[in-house]
């Protein structure tokens, strides 16, 4: 296709990042791409989805894959997959021989070997500079299920309405199912038969990076995992932390050993990152050297400062995270043209396995097979008879409504238009009726 033709493909039919962020990926489409790569890494421990998707799924998602090259002129497809996830390579292997300009780049069992950033240098070598963008350095990123969906877009006309979702931790039967987009949390692991333990707390998005969430918060573009714990589990009462007592134990048990930055993995490629310096600052109020916190916006909040790294148990990422919220409030904005410092040599001998970080994090008996299941799995049991779809699911200008309350809608319909400037559609992921429509979200009940 024309690069603009796919671009509008893409937009109109809600096409986003499949996790992270939800940057928009018709605007990843750009003729600087020298190389475009696809994440099969699964950044987070105990997600699933993406290993058994390209398992199923792997002559689609390579002929879509070649697509999107071809389209954008790249000389070059990379599939970053995890050597560990043997079935989804042999599924590759099976169907990469007709494609001569892709090929596999094997990676090791490390967090958090899915960051972009991180994912660039492991497959093609080249340093994506502190806040710069991959297309800067000829790189475009997509992740599996994005490449996937573009796939539905394409051959099978579907918008994006679903979402893959691993639902895993303290249930009776973990499980990567398919359900609408808006679906509660609740209703979602619901699926996984029942849950385990009387308090349950829930985690979307993974355990490093996820946040806190209710059984009455909603399925979006972007969400991965959903992890069920014990409310008493060490996940779940991190974050359930206080800025103040946190600043109180850096100032009374960080002894400067530096493992945070040493453990770093943007600090390894050169970016200037280095989280001992913010703790030492930050804990005694020492604000003579600004760049200290300036830096902050470089961190990627892996959290393996404060989750693996940091023998005191004290908490880098979070308060950086406090410290960079507090700057853009004030209007700060990141320090510009920032050039990288030579890779360390010591960085290949200081990734954090992922075995060992799972057992850092209590999570180690949770680590157990979550079978992917057909796509209209979810409507058998008919669990879910309302979503909640939020109009900002991406990075970017949320979703123009375009129904109104009472009206009857079809599962695919478009039921909010792209904003100006970056954004994208929004599709109503059930058949029923509007029950209510805001600025940031629309109520679908379910027929």
């Amino acid at each position: 296709m024309e690069m603009q033709a796919l671009k509008q493909v893409l937009q109109e039919n809600g096409i986003v990042g499949a996790g992270g962020a939800g940057f928009p990926t018709y605007a990843k489409l750009d003729p600087r791409a020298e190389v475009i790569l696809m994440n099969c890494a699964e950044c987070e421990p105990l997600l699933k989805l993406h290993r058994q998707l390209m398992e199923q799924q792997a002559e689609a998602i390579l002929r879509t894959f070649d697509g999107i090259a071809r389209t954008v002129g790249a000389r070059e497809a990379v599939i970053g997959i995890k050597r560990e996830y043997k079935a989804a390579v042999k599924a590759i292997e099976t169907y990469i021989d007709a494609y001569p300009d892709m090929r596999i780049q094997l990676l090791d069992s490390a967090y958090p070997m899915g960051d972009e950033v991180v994912l660039i240098y492991e497959a093609t070598g080249r340093v994506i500079r502190p806040g710069g963008l991959p297309i800067e350095e000829g790189v475009a990123v997509f992740n599996v299920e994005t490449v996937y969906n573009v796939h539905r877009a394409l051959e099978r006309q579907n918008p994006v309405i679903d979402k893959l979702v691993s639902v895993v931790g303290e249930v009776e039967h973990p499980i990567t199912l398919r359900v609408p987009i808006g679906a509660s949390i609740g209703d979602v692991a619901a699926y996984a038969g029942g849950i385990k333990v009387k308090e349950p707390g829930y985690l979307v998005g993974g355990p490093m990076m996820g946040n806190l969430a209710t059984e009455h918060d909603v399925v979006t573009k972007t969400t991965n995992a959903i992890i069920v714990l014990d409310k008493s589990h060490a996940l779940i009462q991190r974050r359930n932390r206080n800025a103040a007592i946190d600043l109180k134990r850096a100032a009374s048990s960080c002894c400067q050993c530096e493992t945070c930055t040493s453990l770093c993995p943007r600090h390894a490629l050169g970016h200037p990152i280095e989280p001992h310096k913010f703790m030492r600052s930050a804990a005694n109020k020492d604000f003579q050297d600004t760049n200290v916190f300036l830096n902050t916006f470089f961190c990627s909040s892996c959290g393996l400062c404060e989750n693996f790294s940091c023998p005191q148990g004290l908490s880098p990422r979070s308060l950086i995270a406090d410290y960079k919220l507090g700057l853009r409030k004030a209007g700060v904005k990141p320090p510009a043209n920032v050039e990288p410092a030579p890779v360390e040599e010591s960085r290949e001998y200081r990734k954090a396995p992922e075995e060992r970080l799972e057992a850092r994090l209590g999570l180690s008996g949770y680590n157990v097979d979550a079978p992917l299941q057909p796509e209209d799995f979810w409507r058998k049991e008919q669990r879910i008879r309302k979503v909640k779809i939020l109009l900002s699911q991406h990075i970017g200008a949320p979703a123009v409504p375009t129904v109104e309350k009472g009206a009857q809608v079809k599962c695919g319909q478009r039921i909010a238009d792209p904003a100006q400037g970056l954004s994208v559609g929004i599709h109503a992921s059930v058949d029923g009726r509007v029950q209510e429509v805001t600025e940031r979200y629309i109520v679908i009940v379910c027929q």
